[in-house]
Formats: C-alpha cells, sequence, structure tokens
C-alpha cells in the first residue's frame, strides 16, 4: 500500500540528490507579490515626493517658468539640440556603417610599417573614416589586434572623432562666417592627435598598455544590417544622452554663471583656456555637437573656444572610462592628463596664429 508514495513525482531537488524540498506554490507567490510591491514603493515614493512639491509649490513655479532667466535658458537649451541633432545624427550612421560594412584589417593596408610614418599617415586617415569618440576606442583596439602600432593606432583614436568632415562641417554651420575657425579646429586636432603619437613612440611603456583581447573579426553569425541596426541604435542614444546633458549644462552656464565670474575667465587669456579645457572634460559632448555648445560660449575668445572643442572629443570622462575599461587604468590616467595639456597647448598656438 506503500504505492502511494511512490507514484508521487520527486522534485527536481530530489531527484539530483539534494534532498531539498521545494517550497510550496503558494510561498513563491507571496514572496513575489512582496517583490513587486516593494519595487513600486521604491519607484513611486520619488513621484509621489516630486508630486507634492509640484500641488505645493505650483505657483512659484509657474512664475518661475514665465522668468526672463528660464525663457533665456530654454532658448538657448532648445537652440543647442536642434542644431546638434542632425550632425549627430549623420555622424553615427557613417560610424555604424564603418563598424558593420569595413573590415579592420583595412587601415593595416594603407599604414608604413615604420610606426613614426605611421601616426601622422593614421592620424590624417581620420579625416575621411568619420566617426564618434565612444567609436574611435573600440576601433583603436581592433587595430592593436590586427598588429598596427599602439602609436598609429592611438592617434588615429585621438583624430577620427576631432577631424572628420561631419565634425568640420557642423564648425562650419556652428560658426558662420568663420572659416578660420574650421581650419584652427583642423590643424590643432590633428597637431594633438600626432604629436600624442610620437610622444608614445617616445616616452611610452609597454606595461602602461594592456593590450585589448577579443575577436579579430565581425561578430560571428550576425549579419552586417543587424550589426549596422544595434551600432546606430547605441551609438545615436548614447551620444544624445550626452548631447542633451551638456546642452542643459551651456545653457545653464550661460544663464546661471554670474557675468562677472565670466569676466574674471575670459579677459585672461592664462585662465579661459583651461576653464573651458576643463569644461569640456567634465560636460562630455559628442564631438559631432559640441561646436554649438562651443558657439553658445559667447563670454570667451575664439582661442578658448577652439581648446574646448580640441579637448572635448580627446578627453572626457566617459572617455577616460572607456580607455580604463579597454587599456588599463594606468594607460588612461597617463594619456588623458597628457593628451589634455597637449591639446591645451596647440590649441593656444594655433588660436595664436590663425585667431
Amino acid at each position: 500500500m506503500g504505492s502511494d508514495v511512490d507514484l508521487a513525482p520527486s522534485s527536481s531537488a530530489d531527484r539530483d540528490g539534494g534532498g531539498v524540498t521545494s517550497p510550496p506554490a503558494g510561498a513563491g507567490g507571496m514572496r513575489t507579490a512582496a517583490r513587486i510591491t516593494s519595487h513600486a514603493l521604491i519607484a513611486g515614493l520619488p513621484v509621489m515626493l516630486l508630486g507634492g512639491l509640484a500641488l505645493a509649490l505650483g505657483p512659484e513655479i509657474s512664475a518661475a517658468l514665465d522668468d526672463r532667466a528660464v525663457a533665456a535658458w530654454r532658448t538657448v537649451f532648445t537652440a543647442i539640440v536642434i542644431q546638434g541633432v542632425p550632425f549627430l545624427l549623420l555622424g553615427t550612421v557613417v560610424s555604424a556603417t564603418i563598424s558593420a560594412f569595413v573590415p579592420a584589417w583595412v587601415f593595416t593596408r594603407v599604414l608604413p610599417r615604420n610606426p613614426a610614418l605611421a601616426v601622422p599617415v593614421a592620424g590624417a586617415a581620420g579625416a575621411v573614416l568619420p566617426g564618434c569618440e565612444c567609436a574611435s576606442v573600440p576601433v583603436a583596439g581592433s587595430l592593436m589586434r590586427r598588429g598596427v602600432a599602439p602609436a598609429a593606432a592611438l592617434a588615429f583614436l585621438l583624430s577620427a572623432p576631432a577631424i572628420n568632415p561631419i565634425v568640420l562641417v557642423a564648425t562650419h554651420v556652428a560658426f558662420p562666417g568663420n572659416p578660420w575657425m574650421v581650419a584652427a579646429r583642423l590643424i590643432a586636432s590633428l597637431l594633438t592627435s600626432v604629436a600624442m603619437g610620437w610622444l608614445w613612440i617616445r616616452a611610452g611603456r609597454e606595461e602602461w598598455l594592456r593590450l585589448p583581447k577579443g575577436p579579430t573579426g565581425h561578430t560571428p553569425g550576425a549579419s552586417r544590417a543587424e550589426e549596422f541596426r544595434v551600432s546606430l541604435q547605441h551609438d545615436f542614444l548614447h551620444a544624445g544622452g550626452f548631447l542633451v546633458v551638456g546642452a542643459a549644462a551651456a545653457a545653464t552656464f550661460n544663464v546661471a554663471v554670474p557675468h562677472s565670474v565670466l569676466r574674471l575667465f575670459s579677459d585672461s587669456p592664462w585662465l579661459s583656456l583651461p576653464m573651458l579645457g576643463l569644461l569640456a572634460v567634465v560636460l562630455a559632448v559628442c564631438s559631432e555637437a559640441d561646436a554649438f555648445i562651443a558657439a553658445s560660449l559667447t563670454g570667451f575668445s575664439p582661442t578658448a573656444r577652439l581648446a574646448f572643442m580640441v579637448v572635448g572629443p580627446m578627453v572626457d570622462l566617459k572617455l577616460i572610462a572607456l580607455q580604463s575599461g579597454t587599456f588599463g587604468r594606468a594607460f588612461a590616467v597617463r594619456f588623458s592628463s597628457a593628451t589634455w595639456v597637449v591639446a591645451v597647448l596647440c590649441s593656444a598656438l594655433v588660436g595664436w596664429w590663425l585667431l
């Protein structure tokens, strides 16, 4: 008569020999309900607090929205975003096309074997192979895996997001009637990338650079169209978020910072250049759109705004994080610091010459 027990289905833990009895179905449902309730409370608490503040401070908020400073903030923010988004979209489309359809070994065919000669060639290649700074880090890692000299790959990493045609056209649109600003950005950015490549040959050490590991070709089993879609979606959403944040920060900077503070930096060429160089690092705006933010910083000299556009595509917070994950923290700290100094110096030299 013990067959009633034998006919009962055993749990997976019993079959595996674990001897653990599965909990009743009701207990799992209760835990799920409790988890959903806790998540709803955690997510709803900020909404409830903001809603309460909105109800309590509704009249004050409505009055503030009509304030002249807030109206100016909305105008600057909207103008930057509307001007920058088309170039950002075009840049990510080109970048995704290169990532999906152009094999990385193509780059090795046009580079000289001598690293000192390969550096300026790789730097100049950035003018014809557009891509945002987010995409330049994995491309540089892929070049190193294919045997390209690190100095040449690093020169391309710096130049590609800074001097490609989309960035230069965006700069021309952001600074109408000032073609010298476009020329100055091209020369200063190319000079910085080549100088950093040669500096790595001279002073770089192998133990600082952790060569990236990964596949040497496109993703196995993935179609080129799918790679294009994924790359476009990632780059546009990622860079678009930084564009919005940068536009909001630039608008806030223009409206909230007193003119006396701005004059303290803008009136001094020795303070305005490092000031906007540091601002470029913090804002981390995509290179396809940073010219519009630089154009809005009208309180600063053209040379200082040039420094903002030269530093931004080469050194910012997101790039430092990407470089740390790809090449190691020791490399990212040293390379980013040196690049910032060289970029500011090159901007000062070229700005003094052309602007």
